[in-house]
């Protein structure tokens, strides 16, 4: 066990040197320009903190699938499409806890859905959820009608759900001075990542995860049930898609059919970033959370800089062709038994 938390935490150091890296970067970069040098403040920290939370809930599901082998194309319109559940279920006079269970169960269906296309009839991941990408899209615009977006009651978004991505919650529900006063989400985000990371290493079904990314043929020789491990991978991870589709109704105060449309790229490349590998058996929470903070970083940097969103687009694609490049060179080096080559 301690070689094995040995092996994380190497691991975990990548991932987090180049978020060091990454802030550095445009810290230096803010400060040379004649900024104010505001980059590198504590409301920084706080802005990134919030606008991380729903990109880190979906990459949280995201690093089982990826983990295990699979992808997930659809992981962006089913959070919008369960966050449009969230404001029908509102807008029909549900209260709010209803609302927050009908969205992650809508995302748990999704995630359902893909895992018996994948796993029942054999199919590859990426067209399956390609295909359903557009399917939930458009169940998305059916339930909003209204140009894709659907606005729940006035007063049906309680306050304290707003406060789940505000950067600067009032009252500071923290009163301990040493933790930063986030919005709540992002407190939200660290208990959950706690507990993936407990369910993946510390419980069989975290090794069966592992198992059937590292080989499928060999983990079904070993006994692992690998069709109902994959259906429980891909309903777990679409129930955290569906919770991401709760803080869209908190951010924008409405259900958003379009709100997911390219977010499946920044969950991806936030795995990816992280260390997990596309071609499975390898990946980690604090490496994703590292990852979704690089993606978000990113973002703020270049608008703390002035820069236009292309050119951010261009940074986030180099970067994420080149942790997939790292570990594909990583890979060929491994000879098939799993010691380094020489």
């Amino acid at each position: 066990m301690a070689w094995g938390l040995a092996k994380r935490l190497i691991g975990a150091a990548g991932p987090l040197l180049a978020l060091l890296l990454v802030v550095g970067f445009f810290g230096v970069a803010d400060s040379m320009q004649g900024g104010s040098g505001n980059f590198l403040s504590a409301d920084s920290a706080r802005l990134v903190g919030v606008q991380s939370v729903k990109v880190a809930i979906a990459a949280l599901g995201m690093t089982l699938i990826i983990i295990a082998g699979g992808i997930d194309l659809s992981a962006g319109t089913a959070a919008a499409f369960s966050g449009c559940v969230a404001a029908y279920a509102l807008k029909q006079g549900f209260g709010i806890h209803a609302a927050i269970f009908f969205s992650i169960l809508s995302g748990a269906a999704c995630g359902l859905l893909n895992g018996t296309l994948i796993s029942l009839l054999r199919l590859v991941p990426f067209i399956i959820t390609l295909g359903t990408m557009t399917i939930f899209l458009g169940l998305g615009k059916m339930i909003a009608e209204d140009g894709g977006t659907l606005r729940p009651p006035n007063g049906s978004i309680p306050e304290w759900m707003q406060r789940m991505v505000t950067q600067f919650p009032q009252p500071r529900w923290i009163a301990w001075p040493l933790l930063p006063n986030f919005g709540w989400g992002v407190w939200l985000v660290v208990v959950l990542a706690i507990l993936v990371s407990v369910l993946l290493y510390q419980t069989v079904f975290g090794r069966y995860v592992f198992a059937i990314g590292s080989s499928e043929a060999t983990a079904r020789l070993c006994g692992v049930a690998v069709t109902r491990t994959k259906l429980a991978i891909y309903t777990l991870a679409g129930a955290f898609i569906g919770l991401a589709g709760v803080v869209d109704l908190a951010r924008l105060g409405k259900g958003d059919a379009t709100a997911g449309v390219g977010m499946e790229l920044q969950i991806i490349a936030a795995v990816v970033i992280g260390g997990g590998s596309l071609a499975g058996g390898r990946g980690s929470v604090f490496g994703t959370l590292c990852g979704v903070l690089i993606v978000r970083t990113i973002s703020q940097g270049c608008t703390a800089l002035g820069l236009e969103n292309q050119v951010e687009n261009v940074l986030l694609g180099v970067i994420i062709i080149t942790a997939v490049a790292v570990d594909r060179l990583r890979q060929q080096r491994l000879s098939p038994s799993g010691q380094v080559s020489s």
